[in-house]
Formats: structure tokens, C-alpha cells, sequence
């Protein structure tokens, strides 16, 4: 017997070390079925005594390699790798990595391949029509599992699936079945053919009708859901659009209910790509959600200033709207939300807003630099790159980057520049830019060594951008010396005043001498520095 197969029987998860389960993780790459199979088998046990055991898994990679056996053409290696699985996913950590790794959808394409191949669809539906709600209960919830999976909807929709499902929705007796059958179809939603044969046939108003007149929470959240799922396809959205789906949204923002405020603020984002409902939200949903920026529930508040992010991308109008919804002071509050989400959302708003200088102005009023300077020390990278963009938005005016710089602002923008982040960095170098507009502004960034940094993102081909060069040229021509002496020239808008000196030439990441440094300089024979000092002296 191979030295591999021997140490997978003593595998023995109790008396197990570190190195020999690193061993049989490394074994899931064999090409042999067998020694697969008793490798999941194997790390199963060791998994199953305690979260330690999933953690060190995890850390050996195990997930990775086992990911790749759920589709694996053995029936026993492809059983054996899920039940690993599903022993590791009670881990926080594995769960995290399995949601990343989208494992779920994996298993779904399994298990949908296997429900097509037994031809289950014609008996769950038989199921339905069952007088016992449990047994119909357990047959939407297997449907509204398998029914994930697109070939399987088509069956689902050939079988007149979704007439069964819209007769279980009419009839008030099956009332404690309209949350599962509502999630079945809202899988099938997604399909644009499924969507226009349930218009057609008149249930996607009987649909929406019921969603109006429901008093159960669920199924308003779950309708929602649906409509967001739907709403991801440009055609689905002209649907919706056409059977005026906006009312019933905006309807279920106004209810009691924080689980269903968020899905329908979900889909309203999903649904504001489409032109029509982006203007339709204008007069009834802008100023619901500018309420809901004030709610005590984080996510709500996250749902509701996403929407309000999407509404207003690219409409002047519905910007307006919510200026005139008194939305501007929650939106300022909203940056020191808990949530990354609505912190980058609430600054996108804010940008867009300040398209407009009377909104820009009033903004301003509220200390919008001020809030941004904690953005703009956050962790999160699209909080980072959403801040750095307000603050270009906002810096134009005199009166925000004097606000930026007393605020201590600066130091995180000049920050930003080292950013690994392309977004982060791009946005941080416009912001810069916009900044460096006045002298002293200018001035203090270069104390920061913003120039330092600039020429250093410019002399790499892989970090440098647009707006890096633009930023870099414009701190130098509030630093005519240094300008002079790294490009060998000035331009015409460029100005000698008093305090100019004439370095000469350097070359690229040499460093520029300020005239303190150069005063403490020994005298030398080298070439002079020539300094310009026009004023005369104060007696």
C-alpha cells in the first residue's frame, strides 16, 4: 500500500497533529477517486471535535481544495467533500470564505442537476395540491431551493408551475404558504421570458395587488426581494415599469417594519437604472427615503441612502428633489453613521448634489469638510475613495479648503496618495489638485510632502494617473522654485514674486531644497542660488 493511503488510516482526529493534517489536505489534490474519498472522509472526523480543528482546516487551505471536489465527477468524493462542508460552515471564519468562494451557488448546481436528471418537478408540484399544509409547506421550500437554478425554472415555468404557485397566492386559506410560494417565484422572476408570461396572463398585477392589500410582513419583504431579484435585467425593469411596480414600492417604505423598509429601498436601487422609474421615485419616494436617513436602524438608514445615491446619479432633477425634501443635513449626519455603506453612500449623494452651487453652498454651511475628514481616515477603501471625491467636489470653494485645512483634513488626503487602492489613489491626486488652488493651501500640502509623493506615483507607469500629473503640476505652480528648477521652465500664467530663487536643475527624486536648508549650507564654489527679494527694507 502507498505510504499516502497508510497515513490516512491513522488519521485518528483525537491523537491528530498539525503536520499530518496538513498531509491529508495536500492528498485532496490526488488523482486517485479512492484516496479523495478517504481524505474528505478523514478531514470530516477531524473537523467534527471542535472549532480549533476547522480553524487549523481553514488555515492549511483545506476550503479551497474541497470547493473544487463538490463538482467532482465521483458521486462518494463529491458526497464526502460536501459534508465537509457542512461541518466547517458552523465556523464564522469558513462561512465568511464559503460566501466569498459563492459555494452555495455550487451546490445548488449540483443538486439542480440531480432533481432534473430524477424528473422531481411534475411530484412536488403534485405535492402542492396535497390536504396536509405540511407536506405542501416542505414541497415549496425544496422548490423554492432548486428552483436557483435557471434550467430548472424553465422546467418549473413547462410543468405550469408558476399557475400553481399564483393559486396558492390568490387563495386567503393558504395564507401560512405565501411567504415560501412568494420565494419561489421570486427566483423565477429573474427570467425576463417567465416575467412577461406572468404579465400576460394578468399575475404579475395579481402579484403587486396582493402586496398592496398584505398585512404580512414577510410577504411584503419577500415581494420586494422579488422585485429586486427581477429588477437586475434591463427588460424585467421595463416590465415593472409598465405595471407602475414604483407605487408599490414606495407603499411598503411607509410600512412599520424595518426588515421590509430595506428590501423595498433595495429595490428601488435596483429599479432606478431604469430612466422612467428613476423619475417616477422623484415626487413619491426621494422624500420617504430622506426620512428614513433618520432611522435608529443602521441598515435602514445604509438601504435608504444607497437608493438616494442611485436616484440622483446623473439627475439634476432628482438631486433637487432631495435638497428640497430637506435632505441635506441628514445626509451630513449620515456620514458619521456606523456602516461603511452609508457613510461612501450619503458622500456620494452630497457629490452629487454639489453639482449645483446653491445646494453646494448650503452644504458647505453644514461643515461638510469638517465631517470628511473622519472618511477620510477610515479603513474601508470605498469609504476612502467616496470621501477623497467630496472633498474635489467641494474644494473649488475657497472658503472648504480653508475649512479642510483648519480641520486638520490634509494630513489623511496626502495620506490617501500612498493607497494601493487605483480608485482610492486616483481620487485622492483630484482632490489634491482642486485643493492646491490657493497658495496656502498649497503650501501646507507640500509641508505633507504631497509633491514628495506625487513625483513618485509619476515616475511609476503602473500607479501614475491623469489626475497625479495634473495634481503635481498644479502644486508646482503655487511653488514656482521648485517648478523652475525640476521642469527648466515657467509658464506664461506664472508669476515671479518676491521669495523666488533659482536652484537649478535637479533631477527626478532628488530632493528640493528650501531656503532654510540651503541657508545653513556651507559656502561652497559651486554654481549660486539666485534669490529674488524685490522689497524694500523695513527701517
Amino acid at each position: 500500500m502507498p505510504q499516502s493511503k497508510e497515513i490516512l488510516f491513522l488519521f485518528d482526529p483525537l491523537l491528530i497533529e498539525s503536520k499530518t493534517a496538513a498531509t491529508v489536505v495536500l492528498m485532496l489534490s490526488s488523482p486517485e477517486e479512492e484516496v479523495l474519498a478517504k481524505a474528505c472522509d478523514a478531514l470530516y472526523k477531524f473537523a467534527s471535535k471542535g472549532d480549533e480543528n476547522k480553524m487549523t482546516l481553514l488555515g492549511l487551505g483545506a476550503v479551497e481544495h474541497l470547493y473544487k471536489l463538490i463538482s467532482h465527477e465521483d458521486p462518494i468524493v463529491r458526497r464526502n467533500a460536501i459534508m465537509v462542508f457542512g461541518i466547517m460552515a458552523s465556523n464564522h471564519d469558513v462561512k465568511k470564505l464559503l460566501r466569498e468562494l459563492d459555494v452555495t451557488n455550487s451546490l445548488i448546481s449540483q443538486l439542480a442537476l440531480e432533481v432534473r436528471a430524477l424528473n422531481v418537478i411534475p411530484p412536488l408540484l403534485e405535492l402542492l395540491k396535497s390536504e396536509y399544509p405540511v407536506i405542501q409547506l416542505l414541497a415549496l421550500k425544496t422548490l423554492e431551493v432548486i428552483s436557483k437554478d435557471r434550467e430548472t425554472r424553465i422546467i418549473l415555468g413547462e410543468n405550469k408551475g408558476l399557475d400553481c404557485l399564483l393559486k396558492i397566492l390568490e387563495v386567503n386559506e393558504f395564507s401560512d404558504l405565501h411567504v415560501e410560494a412568494l420565494a419561489v417565484l421570486g427566483n423565477c422572476l429573474e427570467d425576463v421570458c417567465t416575467l412577461q408570461l406572468i404579465q400576460q396572463t394578468g399575475g404579475l398585477k395579481k402579484l403587486l395587488s396582493l402586496v398592496g392589500v398584505s398585512t404580512v410582513p414577510d410577504i411584503q419583504k419577500n415581494a420586494a426581494k422579488a422585485i429586486t431579484k427581477a429588477a437586475y435585467d434591463s427588460e424585467n425593469r421595463k416590465i415593472l415599469n409598465e405595471e407602475e411596480v414604483e407605487k408599490c414600492l414606495v407603499n411598503l417604505l411607509e410600512i412599520d417594519n424595518d426588515g421590509v423598509k430595506i428590501a423595498a429601498a433595495q429595490a428601488i436601487s435596483a429599479m432606478c437604472e431604469n430612466l422612467a422609474s428613476k423619475r417616477a421615485f422623484r415626487l413619491q419616494g426621494i422624500p420617504q427615503l430622506v426620512q428614513l436617513l433618520s432611522s435608529d436602524n443602521e441598515e435602514v438608514k445604509e438601504a435608504a441612502v444607497t437608493a438616494l445615491a442611485n436616484l440622483t446619479a446623473a439627475s439634476p432633477s432628482n438631486a433637487s428633489a432631495v435638497a428640497e425634501a430637506e435632505g441635506i443635513e441628514p445626509l451630513v449626519n449620515t456620514l458619521n453613521a456606523q456602516r461603511d455603506g452609508a457613510i461612501a453612500n450619503a458622500a456620494t449623494v452630497l457629490t452629487n448634489l454639489a453639482t449645483q452651487e446653491p445646494f453646494r453652498i448650503d452644504i458647505q454651511s453644514c461643515g461638510i469638510m469638517s465631517v470628511l475628514v473622519k472618511s477620510l481616515r477610515s479603513t474601508s477603501s470605498q469609504v476612502q475613495s467616496k470621501a477623497a471625491f467630496a472633498v474635489a467636489a467641494f474644494g473649488c470653494d475657497a472658503d472648504a479648503r480653508t475649512e479642510l485645512r483648519n480641520a486638520g483634513g490634509l494630513g489623511p488626503l496626502v495620506e490617501l496618495l500612498y493607497s494601493k487602492d487605483e480608485e482610492v489613489r486616483r481620487n485622492a491626486c483630484w482632490a489634491v489638485m482642486v485643493c492646491a488652488s490657493d497658495e496656502l493651501t498649497a503650501v501646507e500640502l507640500c509641508r505633507l510632502r504631497a509633491l514628495d509623493i506625487l513625483e513618485e506615483i509619476n515616475l511609476s507607469t503602473g500607479r501614475k494617473n491623469n489626475f497625479s500629473e495634473a495634481a503635481l503640476e498644479k502644486l508646482l505652480d503655487n511653488n514656482l522654485s521648485q517648478k523652475y528648477s525640476q521642469m527648466g521652465y515657467l509658464s506664461s500664467s506664472n508669476i515671479i514674486t518676491d521669495g523666488f530663487y533659482d536652484y537649478g536643475q535637479i533631477k527626478p527624486g532628488v530632493k528640493f531644497l528650501s531656503l532654510e536648508e540651503l541657508s545653513m549650507q556651507e559656502l561652497t564654489d559651486r554654481r549660486a542660488v539666485i534669490f529674488i527679494n524685490a522689497k524694500p527694507q523695513e527701517e
